[in-house]
């Protein structure tokens, strides 16, 4: 059939911005850890390329989009895109074909897990990861996808979530804080960031590529899709001052790190929320979302948690407050597709996106947990004292990052 030319251009170019996130995630985790860590810590953002490419086209794009059991999970009818024809259209206006939907929603489960790594870098071996990768997505982010985005019993329920408030950052944050508790604290001293041009470049391609994880999250080109974008950009930039002004007063000096931080944590809270309200919503998002992910830095600190990176207090608060606030500040004025937050009259839709966010963390947590106990029965998840003294560039990979 007939496709629409605009949008499945502009698709494909959200796709290849979204693809671009990974990379730069790996860049942004390796330059805030030690120079022993830098090869591990990226080679856990660069195999999720991999890795979870090949799950999605295997049984992830299925169990996500295809049919449904239960409202928790979808079926296999759709494994290895058979029964999909490249002339088939996604739902919807069927503007874009399905083969563009299936690799737009692959880089988001590439990410998602991804983002998980920077809590345990440092300590975690290899295989054992890459079984994590593997389960994690198939007990967590697929049955996640499915009950948001895939019409599961959350869709159902009438809760909203425009890009992953939960099904990617509230997870994935969630998910760290399950893993910090598992695997435990470092046992090799690190001076902190080793690199913090590497963390600016891979901040400046995540916020490069948050543009297509928003915006074409619209799956096409309309005034959602332009409100997604303007809101993406007045977030980022109001939660990066808000944590640049909080760090200066209280260290005395500004931080080019902590702006970086704060701008993440600002995409990150507004990300469920960009295609659901107006800027004037999006402006209080970035400001609550600089000082409560700032606030929650240091209450890791005070609470002695080993969440390296800090994915729980940027990702996991991040993707929280922006799925409650998001229930305090929809309009159907924005987007009719959506609803009516708190403040517009919609206070039971304000109780589902509560309990719908505060069970899916409890859920990713938990299950983390689980999983990782499950996976050092068969091979111990925790690198040897001595490759964390070692560095596990060289200890496990073999490939320093320096000389």
């Amino acid at each position: 059939m007939e496709f629409g030319t605009g949008n499945t251009g502009f698709m494909l170019m959200a796709t290849a911005l979204v693809l671009l996130m990974t990379p730069g995630l790996a860049l942004f985790y390796g330059g805030l850890v030690g120079r022993r860590n830098v090869v591990a810590v990226m080679m856990h953002s660069f195999v999720s390329l991999g890795l979870s490419t090949i799950l999605w086209y295997a049984v992830g794009f299925s169990l996500s989009f295809s049919g449904d059991v239960g409202g928790v999970i979808g079926n296999l009818d759709w494994a290895f895109l058979n029964g999909v024809s490249i002339s088939d259209a996604w739902s919807g206006d069927g503007s874009i074909p399905i083969y563009l939907f299936f690799i737009y929603q692959m880089m988001f489960a590439v990410i998602t897990p991804a983002l998980i790594t920077g809590a345990f870098t440092n300590r975690i071996r290899f295989g054992p990861y890459l079984a994590f990768l593997a389960l994690w997505q198939l007990f967590v982010y697929y049955p996640l996808a499915h009950m948001v985005w895939g019409g599961g019993l959350l869709a159902d329920w009438g809760v909203l979530d425009f890009a992953g408030g939960i099904v990617v950052h509230a997870s994935a944050g969630m998910a760290a804080l399950g893993a910090v508790f598992y695997i435990g604290r470092r046992r090799a001293a690190e001076r902190g960031p080793h690199n913090i041009p590497f963390v600016a470049l891979g901040a400046a391609l995540l916020w490069f590529g948050w543009f297509g994880f928003n915006a074409g999250s619209e799956l096409a080109v309309d005034e959602v899709t332009i409100v997604a974008f303007v809101n993406t950009q007045l977030a980022a930039a109001i939660a990066a001052m808000t944590w640049l002004v909080i760090e200066w007063r209280r260290e005395g000096q500004p931080k080019l790190v902590g702006l970086l931080t704060g701008a993440v944590a600002g995409l990150a809270t507004i990300t469920p929320a960009a295609g659901f309200v107006g800027p004037g919503s999006a402006a209080i998002i970035g400001l609550v979302a600089g000082a409560v992910c700032y606030s929650a830095v240091q209450l890791k600190e005070r609470m002695n948690w080993d969440d390296a990176l800090d994915v729980w207090a940027v990702h996991g608060v991040g993707g929280t407050i922006g799925i409650i606030m998001l229930g305090m500040f929809a309009s159907l004025s924005v987007n009719p597709a959506g609803a009516d937050g708190l403040f517009n009259g919609g206070s039971a839709f304000f109780g589902k996106q509560i309990a719908a966010v505060l069970g899916v963390g409890i859920y990713a947590m938990f299950i983390t947990y689980a999983m990782l106990a499950a996976i050092n029965v068969f091979s111990p998840v925790k690198t040897s004292q001595s490759d964390e003294e070692t560095g596990l560039d060289a200890a496990l990979h073999g490939e320093p990052a320096y000389e």
